[in-house]
């Protein structure tokens, strides 16, 4: 029986840790047939980012028709775009498909390196989130898109509206970043959602958000709902910290070696 199908667009990790690797393996843990987009190369490791080299848009474009065109695809996840032109040509393509959307708005990485142009952002203002089935920003990213600062748990219900007031039909707004237990907040305008789990104590947490945002965009290609997809997402991503370990000098990885609960 064929599995069923991801297509993620997205940036190359050479660490491993996060992006298109951490995609990959997250796919595979689910048994989701993941192919891939790639746009842009990274030089980075444990320590930081050291060097971004964005593919050209017809590059990327390419790449998303050959693989629509022919294998198709379930559910489109977004990563790292990296520039205005690939963004807005991946929106084109999103809309052309018609297909569900796992918008991770990727702007800055775990060591703290800008992997977004301004003008990208604006891109994801104006047409990436209202074409998104489910847009999952983390507290950077947040503040980057809507000019909110989270700093707190209580802040989380307004950062969310303020995202589904750009046409997102669902919101995840990640807690991690805030202190106490590890609160996301799961909106679509009728229900609000908290998903709240115990903080895990481990500094390597590097890919956590592609991670999370593949599992979810996996469990959207088996066929459940969007809430039943993001408790799953989050359980994974609690283990795989669980699971993480050194790697380098810095920044370790999320493991993705748990196999998913009900799969």
């Amino acid at each position: 029986m064929r599995p069923p199908r991801l297509l993620v667009i997205a940036g190359s990790d050479s660490g491993g840790g996060a992006g298109i690797q951490a995609d990959i393996k997250t796919g595979f843990a689910f048994g989701v047939h993941v192919s891939t987009a790639v746009t842009a190369i990274t030089a980075q490791n444990s320590l930081g980012v050291q060097g971004i080299w964005v593919m050209d848009a017809d590059v990327v474009q390419a790449q998303i028709r050959s693989v629509l065109d022919d294998i198709g695809a379930d559910v489109i996840k977004t990563g790292m775009l990296g520039d205005a032109p690939v963004a807005e040509m991946v929106a084109d393509e999103i809309e052309r498909s018609g297909l569900p959307a796992v918008v991770d708005p990727v702007c800055i990485s775990t060591t703290g390196a800008a992997l977004l142009t301004d003008e990208a952002i604006a891109v994801y203002r104006e047409r990436l989130i209202r074409l998104s089935t489910v847009v999952t920003p983390n507290m950077p990213e947040v503040h980057a898109l809507t000019g909110l600062d989270v700093a707190q748990a209580s802040d989380l219900p307004a950062a969310a509206a303020a995202l589904l007031a750009l046409g997102a039909r669902w919101v995840l707004v990640k807690g991690g970043h805030l202190d106490g237990p590890a609160t996301d907040l799961l909106a679509d305008g009728a229900q609000t959602i908290e998903l709240t789990g115990p903080r895990i104590d481990s500094r390597n947490t590097h890919g956590t958000g592609c991670t999370l945002a593949t599992a979810l965009a996996a469990r959207l290609a088996y066929g459940d709902e969007v809430p039943t997809a993001a408790r799953a997402a989050k359980e994974f991503v609690a283990a795989g910290i669980r699971g993480s370990y050194e790697l380098g000098k810095g920044v370790g990885p999320v493991s993705q070696w748990e196999r998913p609960t009900g799969r």
